[in-house]
């Protein structure tokens, strides 16, 4: 038996995840994208994989912890294939803890890890920060989880781009459409179904960051007021992101970028004095419900899509991939009733 055809349109990291579990699983595949592998929002520099906090406790939560476990062997796998490093790395994640409330919460959510966790990842307070340039907190405590990790999104989307033509697809900045299709268009797509729709469906985000010269390729990435700071592997630190929904360009950064790259200082002393080499700006897709949207396209009858990423893509790209390919070639919907397109409506 011939094995199914699948067009995907747009080769951001969901695009070229599905294409892969598409490939891995026999099917001929084509990812279709003008302006090439990250050249949207998964072409950042940040790559933060890091989860919800562990209570209320819901679906949306429960696919992103089995999505961020899946992704050692995911990344692995393509990163064996491909000859190509993506960046991945589960190092951790240090937060400090900046009042009482917040100290009490975190130790509350040390229970809910134990209990939502199990021995996959452990959420823990400490006041001894197992990293290698820690910045002080106001209460001397730091909350530190396990399941947190890092990725290159530039790098992950080269590297699965080169491991998708290991193996026999194509991926093109223009071509045919042929078989199955499936649309990971992102931002755009987005807009095209709220014109069409006449209503939201979602809307790019604009978001903002920066690459410094500072080398600590294995230390936990940091999270402090709102603003992460990742290492990378290749001795760069990123700085992120801003989210902003009023813009004039969505490719350019402006002061708000010089205002996080100073926050981000001023909590870290150990940063005031790194190089800037890199400023990024790009917009997310971000759908109305908040979470990514996956399934049946609701523009175009026997199609399919995966798109509203935003800040989590890269987490959600591992699981997210395995359960479209469920649904494109086996018919096999194990989709959450939250994520799938009509959600959004």
């Amino acid at each position: 038996m011939a094995s199914t055809e699948v067009t995907v349109l747009g080769a951001g990291v969901f695009g070229l995840s599905v294409a892969w579990a598409c490939v891995q699983r026999g099917a001929k595949v084509r990812v279709i994208d003008p302006g090439g592998p990250g050249a949207g929002s998964s072409g950042g520099i940040v790559g933060a994989l890091a989860p919800h906090v562990p209570e209320n406790w819901n679906d949306k939560k429960a696919f992103q912890l089995d999505s961020l476990l899946m992704a050692e062997s995911f990344w692995r796998e393509v990163e064996d294939v491909s000859g190509l490093s993506s960046g991945y790395g589960r190092l951790g994640r240090v937060q400090p803890v900046l009042d009482d409330r917040g100290l009490a919460l975190a130790r509350e959510r040390c229970a809910g890890a134990e209990v939502l966790w199990g021995d996959a990842a452990k959420w823990e307070v400490t006041d001894t920060p197992p990293m290698e340039f820690a910045p002080p907190s106001p209460t001397g405590f730091y909350i530190h989880d396990t399941l947190s990790g890092r990725i290159h999104p530039r790098r992950a989307c080269k590297a699965l781009a080169g491991a998708l033509v290991a193996r026999g697809a194509e991926v093109l900045r223009d071509g045919a459409v042929q078989g199955v299709v499936i649309h990971a268009t992102g931002a755009a797509g987005l807009l095209e179904m709220s014109e069409a729709m006449g209503k939201s469906v979602g809307n790019g985000v604009k978001g903002q960051a920066a690459l410094l010269e500072f080398e600590a390729p294995e230390s936990a990435q940091l999270f402090i007021d709102g603003v992460h700071i990742v290492p990378h592997a290749d001795g760069t630190t990123a700085i992120g992101s801003t989210s902003e929904r009023d813009y004039d360009a969505g490719d350019a950064t402006d002061s708000q970028l010089d205002d996080l790259i100073e926050t981000a200082r001023v909590a870290v002393p150990a940063l005031k004095q790194a190089t800037v080499l890199q400023r990024w700006a790009g917009v997310r897709p971000r759908a109305k419900s908040r979470a990514p949207m996956l399934g049946t396209h609701p523009l175009h009858e026997g199609q399919f899509i995966a798109n509203g990423g935003f800040k989590i893509g890269f987490g959600m790209a591992p699981k997210m991939a395995e359960v479209m390919a469920d649904l494109v070639l086996e018919g096999r919907d194990a989709i959450p009733e939250c994520f799938k397109s009509e959600a959004s409506f």
